[in-house]
């Protein structure tokens, strides 16, 4: 602390009030030289910055523009700093204020990250495109099938019957699409509330593999189990967690491929370092063609496919595994998933005991 004697200079004003705030914060003398700069704005741009000129320290053509007009006519200044870090981009709001204190003339640039806020607001238009391609496609086929029933084939037999069967399969594909987003919603609105019920799993997954036997019965697939004796129960909202290993189990029955195997394997950890503690594992592998390596980052994303054409195909809605990672992020929990082309794929679910 200064003692009575000394004089704090506006300098030293300037870089404690800088060091104080909250945001990257850099200020810019007259000299258009760094003055001062906080731990934030170093982190983003450099630590040697100080003493140099805002030009060589900041780089950016929009940025410096909006930091020369207000040093020349002093009135104030926003834009945009964009950049690219760990392979994201991040965007960040800059105010460019001028500023006077007993004299002391400078400049402060600070910058608000928004990266957030506008990867939200594209994620939400992006979820209304797809809602919206999702069932106009069906919609579509079924009003022209109707169009076509009451006019050219109104008294063909043979082409009503067929016409009918699918518009009925579409109208289906349209509730499933309708009841994965109903669903999506309300874990969504869940998320924060943790369930206090406990579940046993080996139990829920037995259902859920008992419930599925007469689908792998028609598409060839043997459903093998193990593990999982003893009852091992978790706090949990036992209907998520029957729609987490369902959504789980019939994907590998269904893109396993005929004459093949889908492994359920229930397993308990004393330590599970992503839980920090005691957990159980559920591993639901099948013997399938496999998910290239680029798509398993984006495999929990809305409508997100690796095969579109095949996944309408099986039935898909694109929602089931953005519906799990939802689940089990509500239960704490983790999804991991392994594959590699012609190999088959394994995802597993661990759950933490407490």
């Amino acid at each position: 602390m200064n003692s009575p004697s000394e004089k704090v200079t506006a300098p030293d004003l300037v870089a404690a009030m800088v060091q104080a705030m909250p945001l990257p914060i850099i200020a810019i003398g007259q000299d258009e030289r760094v003055l001062a700069c906080n731990t934030l704005a170093t982190q983003m741009f450099s630590d040697t910055m100080l003493g140099r000129h805002y030009i060589t320290a900041l780089r950016q053509p929009m940025l410096l523009d909006a930091i020369e007009n207000v040093l020349r006519l002093g009135e104030p200044a926003d834009t945009t700093y964009r950049v690219s870090q760990s392979a994201r981009d991040l965007s960040y709001e800059v105010r460019v204020r001028p500023v006077v204190v007993d004299g002391f003339s400078f400049v402060t640039v600070i910058f608000e990250d928004r990266t957030q806020v506008l990867e939200a607001g594209q994620m939400r238009r992006d979820f209304v495109a797809n809602v919206s391609h999702e069932l106009r496609t069906p919609l579509t086929a079924v009003l022209g099938f109707i169009e076509t029933l009451m006019g050219p084939a109104a008294d063909d037999t043979a082409a009503r019957k067929r016409f009918l069967s699918i518009m009925e399969r579409e109208a289906k594909r349209m509730n499933r699409i309708v009841g994965d987003l109903l669903s999506l919603s309300r874990v969504e609105s869940e998320r924060r509330v943790r369930p206090t019920d406990r579940v046993d799993i080996p139990a829920v997954v037995r259902t859920v593999a008992s419930s599925l036997q007469s689908l792998a019965e028609i598409r060839d697939v043997k459903i093998i189990l193990e593990g999982g004796e003893n009852a091992d129960t978790v706090p949990g909202d036992r209907d998520q967690i029957t729609q987490v290993f369902t959504n789980l189990v019939e994907n590998a029955i269904k893109y396993g491929g005929a004459g093949k195997e889908v492994r359920i394997c229930i397993t308990s950890h004393t330590v599970e370092p992503t839980m920090r503690g005691p957990a159980i594992r559920v591993d639901v592998s099948d013997q399938g063609d496999g998910i290239p390596h680029q798509h398993i980052p984006r495999l929990t994303e809305r409508f997100y496919r690796v095969d579109s054409h095949r996944s309408r195909e099986m039935g898909g809605t694109g929602l089931g595994l953005a519906i799990v990672k939802h689940i089990l992020n509500r239960h704490r929990g983790r999804l991991r998933v392994e594959s590699y082309p012609g190999q088959g794929s394994l995802f597993s679910v661990i759950l933490p005991y407490e």
